[in-house]
């Protein structure tokens, strides 16, 4: 594939897993691409390959960026799609860890091209990382939603299953395609609460980085996310203490949680995932 950049030999792996996180909707509270950068930043890594954005993105959409480094020399940062080996020695596997912006063009070859390099990577399993907008407390622990393409690896994993239908995005068109291809895949959601969705989650980012351990073997060292986690929680604590409306708004989505608890595969709401989908829509339209 011309897109597909390889910028050294493809190495040998110990049973590699590939771990996908991508910057857009996929991405509330940038969740799964700080759970993918603290991995990266845990291990020793190398990046190894990459895919030339100018097929698969609207360049007034997704606008690249000028950057200033030595405080003099100034360069354009296209939108990337990276391919970054890393190892930890006591793991008896290798990662591939894909980090990317979605793209606004040509899903489907896009979608082969990550594929592509699972091939000839070797890779023995595709994980997909994503957070979503939900009427979930943040008092509460992050619910993690998943999806595998074989029922037993649901249950071997203890997943809570998701049976949300409705829009979707470069994650679950890969997952799809990786469905269809035969390679075995699982893809992770964790649920953001909708009134603090414009800032940063160090709390989901958390729990799906120590979900993804259980799938990979692999531990990232979440230390930062903790702490982070923990300044979260008090801030946003505070905030919320502070405006009666919004303490009652919180009460009512803990008692519907812990409902919900209950009858599993009802996080995320559909509608919730719809109306998100809609204003992010309207707003990449005004941008």
């Amino acid at each position: 594939m011309d897109h597909l950049k390889w910028r050294s030999t493809p190495p040998q792996l110990r049973e590699p897993v590939m771990v996908c996180a991508f910057r857009g909707w996929n991405d509330a509270a940038s969740s799964a691409t700080t759970a993918l950068e603290t991995l990266t930043e845990s291990l020793p890594s190398k990046t190894i390959a990459e895919i030339d954005p100018e097929d698969f993105y609207d360049f007034q959409a997704t606008r690249p960026k000028i950057k200033v480094s030595d405080g003099t020399h100034r360069h354009i940062e296209w939108p990337a799609t990276t391919f970054t080996v890393a190892s930890a020695e006591a793991a008896r596997r290798d990662l591939v860890l894909v980090d990317g912006v979605e793209p606004n063009l040509k899903w489907r070859s896009y979608s082969e091209a990550v594929l592509a390099v699972a091939e000839r990577l070797g890779v023995e399993r595709v994980v997909v990382l994503g957070s979503l907008i939900a009427e979930v407390a943040h008092t509460l622990p992050v619910p993690i939603t998943g999806l595998a393409s074989d029922p037993e690896l649901v249950a071997q994993l203890d997943l809570d299953r998701s049976n949300y239908e409705g829009p979707t995005g470069i994650v679950g068109v890969i997952h799809d395609l990786c469905r269809r291809e035969g390679v075995p895949s699982v893809s992770l959601w964790a649920a953001i609460p909708h009134y603090v969705s414009a800032v940063p989650s160090p709390k989901a980012a958390l729990a799906l980085s120590e979900r993804l351990e259980k799938v990979t073997g692999v531990a990232a060292d979440n230390s930062g996310l903790i702490e982070e986690t923990l300044e979260y929680e008090e801030q946003i604590g505070r905030a919320v203490a502070a405006d009666p409306e919004v303490q009652e708004l919180v009460g009512r989505i803990e008692q519907q949680q812990r409902d919900r608890a209950e009858a599993p595969g009802e996080v995320p709401s559909g509608e919730v995932i719809a109306s998100e989908f809609q204003r992010f829509l309207r707003q990449r339209e005004s941008d």
